[in-house]
């Protein structure tokens, strides 16, 4: 599949007719749990938010949340769920191209899990990264490069067929931990894990090995 992680390919994807259906009610990444639970709660930004689930997981915890996302179509669909959730005045919900956003203001907490920027990861890291205050954290979730599985299973971010796109659809610790071994930030967790998830509802198939990247960074 030839394609770029532009505004198009994520309307098509998180669309009615795309490989992840826009009202599907996909589930909160472990991580976030794992690794945000110990922080004091404040301001948070969901990074390619998609259909919410982060997000409103955040916004449940207490944090004053804004989602970011290049798809008005995710968007919509998070914004019902946020409805349905009763934390429609919890949520700032904002359509923007991630890559090149400058939203002129900071953030305590900036989470991104498994984006897919046009730009590829590591510029996409070190962009986002400039958004999170003294202090803050930056929580990253990513493919692993080498194990991509393409589908997600009830996470489905992206579909079969993107292996061909490693460079913006994974990473590697080494690459992550470069990107930040410069002055100003503290590397607080840094591993891979592999994980099973179920099928996607509309699927059959069996479940779905994940293979992951998890750095969580303090902001010095």
């Amino acid at each position: 599949m030839d394609h770029e992680f532009d505004q198009s390919y994520w309307e098509r994807h998180w669309g009615a007719g795309g490989s992840a259906m826009s009202g599907r009610q996909l589930p909160v990444n472990p991580y976030l749990l794992a690794e945000t639970a110990h922080l004091r709660t404040g301001t948070a930004l969901d990074a390619g938010t998609g259909t919410g689930a982060e997000a409103l997981w955040l916004a449940e915890q207490g944090w004053q949340v804004t989602g970011a996302d290049i798809s008005t179509t995710a968007l919509e669909a998070a914004a019902r769920r946020a409805s349905d959730a009763g934390l429609a005045g919890q949520v700032e919900w904002i359509q923007a191209d991630l890559s090149s956003w400058e939203p002129g203001r900071l953030w305590d907490l900036v989470v991104t899990s498994y984006a897919h920027p046009a730009t590829g990861q590591l510029p996409f890291y070190r962009h986002i990264a400039s958004w999170v205050a003294p202090g803050g954290t930056l929580l990253i979730v990513a493919h692993l490069r080498g194990h991509h599985t393409g589908g997600h299973g009830d996470q489905q971010v992206s579909p079969p067929g993107d292996d061909g796109h490693a460079e913006n659809a994974t990473a590697t610790l080494a690459g992550v931990t470069e990107l930040f071994a410069a002055p100003g930030w503290s590397i607080v967790a840094c591993y891979e894990n592999t994980r099973t998830v179920a099928p996607a509802a509309s699927s059959a198939g069996p479940p779905v090995e994940l293979n992951d990247l998890v750095v969580r960074l303090h902001r010095l």
